[in-house]
Formats: structure tokens, sequence, C-alpha cells
């Protein structure tokens, strides 16, 4: 009896602390969520103009990608290039949403992309759109002109394909060249997810500009 009243006290005595515990663990964790959170929004106020300047002109240089690759099918564009084009598409797709939210979650204004046949429109809430219907996209550097993308819509098989890449190239050049503006203002990149996105938009635009500057040399017999 007295071992078995000896146990019964050992096991209320357990179980007495077992639930003791959870209060003091379950406010330890709530601290750290809540200074989690501060943190979190600390880093986010600590963005720059050119940043917001960056995702916002990215997105319409992005949007135009799209156009560009969207034509691959419908223009008879070898394997190769519509691999290609199939890779922009998903990557430049995902990037363009990822710009988007991160300038919502810091308060800025948001573009709205609109894209019918070659026309891209990009709206910003609360103003009017540009009389050329691309709001200030036209002004990135590297984008192409109406009668560009006229000219590769108007291509077909080999000669699309060489049209693709030369443009392409101007385009993802004119992305790098983007980024190397913004990481060069004072301040620009503090901002954990814009140094990280404009980073890989570097890398990631660098190694197909390498990649398909090969293509275009093995189709033409020269790297011009």
């Amino acid at each position: 009896m007295t071992h078995r009243l000896f146990f019964l006290c050992l096991v209320l005595l357990t179980s007495a602390c077992a639930s003791s515990a959870p209060s003091s663990e379950t406010e330890s964790m709530s601290d750290m969520e809540r200074l989690f959170w501060q943190r979190q929004q600390e880093a986010m106020s600590r963005y720059t103009q050119a940043e917001v300047d960056f995702m916002t002109g990215m997105i319409g240089h992005h949007a135009q990608a799209l156009i560009m690759a969207d034509l691959a099918v419908a223009n008879e564009a070898s394997s190769p290039i519509r691999i290609l084009t199939s890779r922009i598409i998903n990557a430049q797709n995902d990037e363009i949403a990822t710009m988007q939210k991160w300038l919502k979650d810091r308060g800025e204004p948001v573009p709205e992309v609109h894209i019918d046949g070659l026309q891209l429109m990009i709206h910003m809430p609360g103003e009017a759109m540009g009389g050329d219907g691309q709001g200030h996209s036209h002004m990135m550097a590297g984008m192409l002109t109406q009668a560009q993308l006229e000219e590769l819509a108007a291509a077909k098989g080999p000669d699309f394909d060489r049209l693709f890449l030369t443009y392409m190239i101007q385009h993802h050049k004119g992305a790098v060249t983007m980024v190397d503006d913004m990481f060069s203002t004072d301040g620009a990149g503090n901002d954990e997810a814009a140094f990280k996105l404009a980073s890989d938009i570097q890398a990631d635009q660098s190694t197909e500009i390498a990649r398909m500057e090969l293509m275009l040399e093995s189709m033409t017999g020269s790297g011009n």
C-alpha cells in the first residue's frame, strides 16, 4: 500500500509540474513571435525610393519580355527557343508577382499589368494611363520599341529565332543595367528582399545572356 501511495503522489506531482510548464513556454514563445514580427516590420521600413523605382520599372520590363516570349509557338520557333521562352515566362511571371507583393507590403502603389497582343499597358493606381498606353515602362533600359516588337511578330521560323535572341539579349542587358543603377544609389540594397531579388535577376539574366549569345553564334557562325 505504501508503495502504491508513493507512486500515486509521484504521478500527481509530475502532472502538476508538467501542467505549469506550458504557461511559461507559451509566454516565452509569444514574446519571441512579437520580437520576430517587430524585426520584420523594422526591416521593411528600411527601403529606399530607388528600390521602389526599381520594382515599379522592372514589372513593366518583365511584362514586355512576356509579350516577346509568347510569340514563340505561333511564330514557329525552334525547340531550343521554345524551351528558353517557357523558362522566361515562368521566371518572369513569378518575379512580377514577387515585386508586386514587395510594393504592396510596404504600402507603395502597385503597377497593374495589362497585355493585349503586342500592346503593353502599365496602370498605376490613382494615375491616368499614359498617352502611349505604356505608362513609364517605355523608358526602361533595353525595352523594345513598338516597331521592333512588330518586326519580331512578323518573323517566322529561323528568322524569328535569330531576331528573338538578338532582341532578348538587348532586353536582358537592359535589366542588368537597371540592377546596376539601383545598387549604385546610396542606401539601396539595404532591404533584404530587394537585395535578394535584384541580385537574382542580375545573376539569372547574365547567365541567360551568355547562353543566348552562344545560341545566336551557332546560328550565324559569328558573334555579331
